[in-house]
């Protein structure tokens, strides 16, 4: 059984990023599921730190961008939308080069909030960082 109210078209998902932020970081959706959404994110010069690490806000904005995009299929479009209320990341792995990928689950779908967790892992499948990210659903008619 699907969580979406809105099945996920990553073609879709992936143009609207252009010209922002998830563009800038090569952030890219490749797979969703009948209850999760995976997408990818290169550890090179645009997602290090000084050190030549993975940098923890990277990490950060791939978990927001995947809890946000998962939040928003499953609410109805024409009457809701979602914005994030929390989100906290534990770096567990540091990672150097090559690609991370994150999978973002929904813990909790309610009416007016969404709880996400968003695990990152490296190529060797290592734990990289753990996020969870709270959504507040909001009603189109509410917002001036």
């Amino acid at each position: 059984m699907t969580i979406w109210r809105v099945e996920p078209d990553l073609n879709q998902i992936n143009t609207m990023a252009d010209q922002t932020l998830v563009a800038v970081l090569g952030i890219q959706f490749v797979e969703s599921g009948p209850d999760y959404l995976k997408a990818v994110m290169p550890v090179d010069h645009r997602t290090h730190q000084p050190f030549g690490m993975l940098h923890g806000g990277a990490s950060v904005a791939l978990a927001e961008t995947m809890g946000s995009v998962g939040a928003l299929h499953c609410v109805n479009p024409e009457t809701h939308f979602c914005v994030g209320l929390e989100i906290n990341a534990n770096h567990v792995h540091s990672v150097r080069e090559g690609r991370v990928t994150g999978v973002a689950k929904p813990l909790h779908v309610g009416r007016t909030t969404q709880l996400w967790e968003i695990r990152i892992t490296d190529p060797a499948d290592r734990l990289v960082c753990v996020s969870r990210l709270t959504m507040a659903v909001l009603a189109r008619e509410k917002v001036r």
